[in-house]
């Protein structure tokens, strides 16, 4: 079980589907497989049933992961301690982007419940999280300035 976390935009998708095809491990999207089983998106999920909701369904979905995937969790999964505790069962891959790269890359991105706002509020969420993914990771890659290929590539040489 490859468990890849960041923020928001540090590349846990595209990386995830790249590395699946290394490892031979399926491919599973988290956010996408809780909208699927609730049939609904997460922005209506946060909006009909606030943000506690959503992070229950996530622990939900940790408790009921049977086998070896690679899994793009969503980037606020390491919220939880329980959700930290699930995942140490695997190996954890932290995607660390700076802030102006996340910036960048989800600039006219309005898709993402936790991406409105003000820009002081996301960096300080963004700053709250850090630690988690520090604390919960196994594994660390820098994914600034590196191509998807690039990232992938050091991923598996490290879970060699």
């Amino acid at each position: 079980m490859i468990y890849l976390i960041g923020f928001m935009g540090s590349g846990k998708s595209t990386i995830a589907k790249m590395l699946s095809e290394k490892t031979n491990y399926p491919y599973i999207e988290m956010d996408q497989a809780i909208e699927e089983t609730e049939g609904m998106k997460i922005r209506d999920m946060f909006a009909g049933k606030g943000e506690q909701y959503f992070r229950d369904k996530e622990t939900e979905f940790l408790k009921n992961l049977k086998n070896d995937v690679v899994l793009s969790t969503g980037g606020g999964v390491i919220l939880r301690e329980e959700n930290r505790a699930l995942m140490q069962e695997g190996t954890v891959v932290y995607l660390k982007a700076e802030w102006e790269t996340i910036v960048e890359r989800l600039t006219g991105d309005t898709d993402r419940p936790l991406w409105k706002g003000d820009d002081s509020e996301k960096k300080k969420r963004f700053d709250e999280r850090l630690g988690l993914y520090e604390q919960a990771a196994d594994v660390v890659i820098d994914v600034d300035h590196k191509t998807p290929e690039e990232i992938t590539e050091e991923l598996v040489e490290r879970l060699k």
